[in-house]
């Protein structure tokens, strides 16, 4: 029997998602968690993998798409089975849908003229460069959503790139080191109402000011944090950590892992150490839910990751479950994709607490606002060496200033004082993570 499948729910906030690109056509066999389609939401392109296997029988939307969550988007099922497309998009509670109609020219308004690039013309903005089904562009070019989009911004015309990603597929830095080249010949073109900035002269007039549109991750990042900082009520409690243990030891393991190359951060004894402090607190590890507080069994990690024009949060699984070499992998994977503009679903699906570290610009400290719908966030600042007080001298130590945010509906400052006590018991003496 032939199965519908629907647009995924990536996320608590997701309300729709955009078809970047259909990984299999109508007739291609698909197996269960092989790779379908990669879809476009406010927060980042995500690979979604198929629920079912068969034969991709119909694919009811075309790329570009603007599908509302839970709708159907394609219909997978045997090679030689009658399917009655309505009946069967019918009982799965929905109608297929399909990309927007552009809207006609006013007569009023010339349509504006396209750009056009030895023989090639530009997208529009906000929309992708057309694919002719496969994920690659004409001409057989293979690029990622994010690299398309960077290619739109700077103007390169990626059938000119060479691409350095699985099988030649056109990376981020790819198009970045391209963009570069036009730009040191002075070839390059500006985004339509995202003009190149140019350098500031060293006489004359200031430059003209510029408006920058809003990308779709900034308004989510807008919306979603608005939203908390309105709705809860933050308090902050900072404390300052002892780190000469935690630097000591990690020294030691990246000597030992010298040659594989894994490297431990610093913040993934934090990680580590929040976790563990969790088990403690599980009115931290917690999310409101109406009159009530969900304390939650897993201690899921999000950690903030800047990305292009703003910040992604993947996710940890079970960090209390976890060795530090293991955090460090996996954080460091899910960073990677995050920043090449493809994730999966659970990369950052799931979190029950979050950390934003800033340590690595040089940050004394700072406040973190809330990730809905969690009770609290740990913002870390960076690692230095200051003088303190020991037994009546001032001494050279490493010390780190972290403040955890927390929404007073569900917690008080004496609970999270004692939080940060906990996670500095691990940080001051980071043998008890690994016993």
């Amino acid at each position: 029997m032939a199965d519908v499948v629907t647009m995924p729910k990536l996320g608590f906030d997701m309300a729709e998602g955009t078809i970047s690109r259909w990984a299999k056509k109508e007739g291609d066999e698909v197996q269960k968690g092989e790779l379908l389609a990669e879809i476009e939401t406010d927060k980042a392109t995500v690979e979604v993998e198929s629920q079912f296997s068969g034969v991709v029988r119909k694919l009811l939307v075309g790329e570009g798409s603007i599908v509302p969550v839970n709708q159907p988007i394609a219909i997978v099922g045997t090679a030689d089975e009658t399917i009655d497309v309505e009946a069967l998009v019918g009982a799965s509670g929905g109608e297929p849908a399909s990309a927007p109609a552009p809207e006609p020219a006013k007569p009023s308004e010339p349509a504006a003229p396209q750009i056009q690039t030895a023989g090639l013309s530009q997208a529009q903005p906000g929309r992708p460069l057309p694919s002719n089904g496969d994920g690659n562009l004409p001409g057989g070019v293979r690029a990622t959503p994010l690299a398309r989009r960077i290619a739109e911004d700077k103007g390169v015309q990626l059938a000119a790139v060479s691409g350095s990603g699985p099988q030649g597929r056109i990376v981020r830095k790819d198009v970045e080191a391209a963009a570069s080249g036009i730009q040191t010949a002075g070839l390059s073109q500006a985004q339509p109402g995202r003009p190149l900035r140019p350098a500031a002269p060293a006489f004359g007039p200031a430059p003209a000011d510029q408006r920058v549109p809003l990308s779709r991750l900034r308004q989510a990042i807008g919306r979603r944090m608005a939203a908390a900082k309105q709705a809860a009520p933050h308090f902050y409690v900072t404390h300052e950590f002892e780190m000469e243990n935690v630097l000591e030891m990690r020294k030691q393991a990246n000597t030992m892992l010298e040659g594989t190359g894994e490297k431990l951060s610093v913040n993934d004894f934090v990680v580590k150490a929040v976790a563990l402090a969790l088990r403690e607190f599980p009115n931290l590890n917690a999310s409101l839910d109406g009159d009530a507080i969900i304390h939650h069994g897993r201690v899921n990690i999000g950690n903030a990751v800047a990305v292009e024009n703003g910040l992604l949060v993947v996710v940890t699984q079970d960090a209390d479950r976890l060795s530090l070499r293991q955090i460090s992998l996996d954080v460091r994977d899910k960073a990677a994709r995050a920043r090449s503009g493809v994730v999966q679903p659970a990369d950052v699906e799931g979190s029950t607490f979050s950390i934003s570290n800033l340590g690595m610009y040089d940050v004394d400290h700072f406040s973190a606002i809330l990730n809905p719908p969690e009770a609290a966030i740990l913002a870390v600042g960076s690692a230095l060496e200051v003088p303190v007080v020991k037994n009546g001298a001032i001494v050279p130590g490493w010390r780190m200033k972290a403040t955890v945010s927390v929404d007073h509906r569900v917690s008080d400052g004496a609970e999270a004082a004692q939080f940060m006590q906990a996670v500095a018991k691990y940080l001051e003496n980071p043998l008890g993570m690994v016993l």
